[in-house]
């Protein structure tokens, strides 16, 4: 009987490879890995040139003919970058981009899930104490929000 297992790993297993290592292996993918490169500095750049609220919110584009391509979240930003976009074209000049104009773009980002709603979750105890509450007041409107709670707290203990 051997000791090995068929359950034991091959050796010639393939493992997960970085990106960069990847593109870096053929000519092929030259270009797309120098593309890649470009954005990710340009997007570094953009991040210490813009405010906080506008550099989490913009994503760059290509460079083509000195036309830079910003995407922005919102028609807002959108706006915001246009009134910066004389100064914004002369920073990115002066860390060596060739850019001499923006196209500025909207690219909505996907919706988030809003946050379920609240399940509060009160003791039988609890609940009791506000049913007796709102029976000892008045007719008005906290009296009813406290009976509307206490009974829909009791429903669910039983």
């Amino acid at each position: 009987m051997s000791r090995s297992t068929s359950f034991s790993r091959p050796q010639n297993s393939r493992r997960p490879q970085p990106v960069a290592e990847v593109l870096g292996r053929t000519d092929a993918f030259a270009a797309l890995r120098a593309g890649v490169e470009q954005i990710a500095a340009l997007q570094r750049d953009l991040q210490q040139l813009l405010p906080d609220y506008l550099a989490a919110s913009v994503e760059p584009g290509f460079i083509k003919d000195g036309v830079l391509a910003l995407f922005a979240a919102h028609n807002a930003l959108a706006a915001r970058l246009r009134h910066m976009e004389p100064r914004l074209i002369a920073d990115l000049q002066q860390r060596g981009w060739a850019v001499n104009a923006l196209k500025i773009r909207v690219r909505p980002q996907p919706v988030k899930e809003p946050a379920p709603v609240k399940q509060a979750r009160m003791t039988s105890v609890g609940a009791t104490a506000l049913q007796a509450l709102s029976e000892s007041l008045e007719k008005s409107p906290l009296q009813a929000a406290l009976a509307r709670m206490a009974s829909r707290h009791l429903k669910k203990r039983d």
